[in-house]
């Protein structure tokens, strides 16, 4: 990650980075927010903002999970809601040279045979710095319990769903074109990203305190890879049940994870830096995050 023109001071207890904001024709112009150390009753958490510099063709975007159905009915409506923004964000970013991996995990009878999936599996294999072919669980050496309970699934619908198998493919708003790639693992999202010389992966999709994370493909194993990792924040949500600590509503445990994810693993974007318009919210979300 190149990080041009830094200069840091700190306010009110954040910590801020003026950077300017000039970027080439070639590159990507991000604006990232990261978070410092974990609270206490003496300090607030310092939140910095900075610019990277991305080069598209050295970057890909990986979208986690975005299924056509859910077993949750509110996760299946959020996702509709988020698809069709998703894509343009997706297209914006094709068009610059970013190279797009699609990963809906459990579905890849689907799409066996075409083009994109025969990309992923004939990437020539590459040996990794970590495992990247089991699901990553918390390792409370790099991270704290997470800020929300989801031991129930996190359904927020009332009553609760029935947890089943619902999906069969990704959302169909999403597009997948001739020269995007599809996959459920994170051995052959390294394979794709060494084979096209890809240093930089933007991860967007569901669900930050599940999926997101903890996937052989998600951010703790791309971390932990050594790949500058950022999650675009207004592109993912959360499967959080509010009747559950840390009983707050339903976007608010997203911005919790958010929060989280920003302090132990990777910094946040927003769609803007692709569509030029204010972020994504969904129906019902009442504050920016």
């Amino acid at each position: 990650m190149t990080i041009l023109n830094v200069f840091t001071f700190v306010t009110a207890g954040i910590l801020i980075a003026s950077i300017a904001e000039t970027a080439g024709a070639d590159e990507l112009l991000l604006h990232l927010r990261s978070r410092g150390a974990a609270e206490t009753k003496s300090a607030r958490i310092s939140e910095s903002h900075m610019t990277a510099h991305w080069k598209p063709t050295a970057t890909a975007i990986l979208i986690c999970d975005m299924w056509d159905h859910h077993w949750c009915a509110g996760a299946t409506k959020r996702v509709g809601e988020m698809a069709p923004v998703m894509n343009e964000v997706i297209k914006a970013a094709r068009k610059r040279g970013v190279f797009i991996i699609h990963a809906p995990s459990d579905t890849m009878d689907y799409y066996k045979g075409t083009p994109q999936r025969r990309r992923a599996t004939e990437a020539p294999p590459a040996k990794a710095p970590v495992d990247m072919s089991t699901w990553c669980a918390i390792d409370p050496a790099k991270e704290p319990p997470l800020p929300i309970d989801d031991s129930d699934g996190g359904c927020d619908d009332s009553p609760t769903c029935t947890q089943h198998k619902a999906w069969s493919r990704e959302h169909p708003a999403i597009e997948i074109a001739a020269e995007d790639a599809v996959t459920d693992s994170g051995l052959e999202v390294y394979n794709l990203l060494q084979q096209h010389g890809i240093e930089n992966v933007i991860v967007m999709g569901v669900h930050t305190n599940m999926c997101v994370l903890g996937r052989s493909f998600g951010i703790r194993r791309l971390v932990s890879a050594g790949k500058h990792v950022v999650l675009m924040r207004d592109m993912t949500d959360t499967m959080y049940n509010s009747r559950s600590k840390p009983f707050v509503p339903h976007f608010e445990g997203t911005d919790l994870m958010i929060k989280h994810i920003e302090t132990y693993w990777c910094p946040t974007v927003t769609s803007t830096d692709f569509l030029h318009r204010p972020e994504f919210h969904f129906e019902g979300e009442t504050k920016a995050r």
